[in-house]
């Protein structure tokens, strides 16, 4: 029995999903790939397991498939648009040399230099949250927070804990996946899942390892551009505000629900004004009413 395998979740990634199994074939790390429901006619490799669902699941669901898929102690989590560039088993090692130990490599661009601000991060705090809602970091991306959050004051050459590694190239192990109840498939469809998952292992005493020396490359955000703006807003939105009311408290929740709504006001007000495109506003509506839910009942659950 191998002691890793890979977890691939694709929607609509035909352009790149060859090349990573490739990669992985490569270094000797076999693959799932858990499908949802994509429509680009993708053509899969034969040589890995492959789970086609119906419809979209969402990306944890999908994961949470994956896993149950094989029997490896070990799950890569990789992107579809991730190519690995050295083998993975020191990530292994790493992980299986302590319990409740995750590790990541570093994700780098085409011309081989880390991907700061994405690679790894720390877990999102209220202030981080308040300021990426209210379009501040925008105005001001050289804010301490803003830089705080997305570890640009770390060396990335080195072997140290983190926060929070991306999901593009995560490694985790079965025992933590099954004791967490794997990833909560209530962030629908996308985002935040891999964050909550760090946030409750480093809640439970568990570690989390960067490993700079295992690389991969990284095109970004494939899957994200094709969804429509509209879309796209509803579900960052709302998978935001469900950390937030999960992670943060009632008070600090709601004090992110309150700058949801403000900073989506502004957008609101500014897009009548540049006559931005009613699926869009109306996107930013429905976020805005679902930021007041969780302001006034402190959940995004029915009342």
């Amino acid at each position: 029995m191998k002691r890793v395998c890979a977890v691939i979740v694709t929607y609509n990634s035909g352009t790149h999903v060859t090349e990573v199994v490739r990669s992985c074939r490569e270094f000797g790390v076999p693959v799932v790939i858990v499908d949802n429901a994509s429509n680009d006619g993708t053509v899969f490799p034969d040589d890995v397991t492959l789970i086609r669902n119906q419809e979209n699941r969402g990306f944890a669901a999908a994961v949470n498939q994956g896993v149950l898929a094989h029997d490896a102690p070990l799950t890569l989590l990789l992107n579809p648009d991730v190519r690995l560039l050295t083998p993975v088993g020191e990530l292994c090692d790493i992980a299986v040399a302590s319990r409740h130990t995750a590790v990541a490599g570093l994700l780098v661009d085409a011309h081989g230099e880390p991907q700061k601000g994405f690679s790894v991060r720390r877990l999102p705090t209220p202030a981080t949250l308040a300021l990426e809602v209210l379009g501040i970091n925008r105005i001001w991306p050289d804010n301490p927070v803003n830089r705080s959050y997305r570890c640009l004051d770390l060396n990335l050459s080195i072997r140290q804990n983190v926060e929070q590694p991306a999901g593009a190239f995560f490694l985790f192990r079965r025992d933590d996946w099954l004791e967490l109840g794997g990833f909560d498939e209530r962030y629908f469809p996308i985002w935040f899942e891999d964050v909550d998952f760090c946030k409750r292992l480093l809640d439970r005493g568990g570690t989390i390892v960067l490993e700079p020396s295992v690389r991969a490359f990284h095109w970004g955000g494939h899957s994200v551009r094709k969804l429509q703006d509209g879309c796209r807003i509803r579900f960052w939105y709302g998978s935001l505000l469900r950390y937030a009311v999960r992670h943060f408290g009632p008070v600090q929740g709601r004090l992110v629900a309150g700058s949801v709504f403000l900073g989506l006001g502004l957008r609101i007000f500014s897009g009548i004004i540049l006559t931005s495109g009613l699926p869009v506003l109306g996107a930013q509506f429905q976020s805005m009413l679902l930021s007041v839910r969780c302001a006034v009942f402190g959940s995004l659950e029915n009342h």
